[in-house]
């Protein structure tokens, strides 16, 4: 990717990028499911040198980003179920379809809490073209 373009807002958030400069990676291991490193981070963006922790206690707010995108997987699934098999009084469907996104929820529930940080963040840093220019203070690195 050139330098003088302007990465895509979407992709930059689902491929877990910094919000500032938009080509960092946040997270040290790109595998969500290597579990005891799922949250590993650098203290700050390795390209712009954002900081990634904007104060003690900031990654609190990712519960309500995590739950909000929990729900929408959820109504998705149920919207999706009810198209194409449908729901009935009759029979079971519907704690099939309840099985199943349990099962995604716990199965997905690394990526959406990575990804539920990554979206936070990016609602308190904003995209900077000239991140090269204006330079961000240095972070020690723990």
């Amino acid at each position: 990717m050139p330098a003088t373009s302007k990465p895509n807002y979407f992709w930059s958030i689902l491929t877990m990028k910094c919000p500032r400069c938009r080509r960092g990676p946040m997270f040290k291991n790109s595998n969500p499911w290597k579990l005891r490193k799922v949250f590993d981070m650098p203290v700050s963006c390795p390209k712009c040198r954002q900081p990634y922790e904007l104060e003690p206690g900031f990654w609190y707010g990712t519960a309500y980003v995590s739950y909000a995108l929990s729900v929408a997987l959820s109504v998705s699934t149920f919207v999706a179920w009810y198209v194409l098999i449908g729901m009935s009084t009759q029979d079971n469907r519907f704690f099939f379809w309840l099985g199943i996104n349990v099962f995604l929820l716990i199965f997905l529930q690394p990526w959406l809490m990575r990804l539920s940080r990554v979206i936070y963040l990016y609602f308190f840093v904003k995209y900077d073209p000239d991140y090269k220019s204006n330079k961000q203070e240095e972070v020690k690195q723990d």
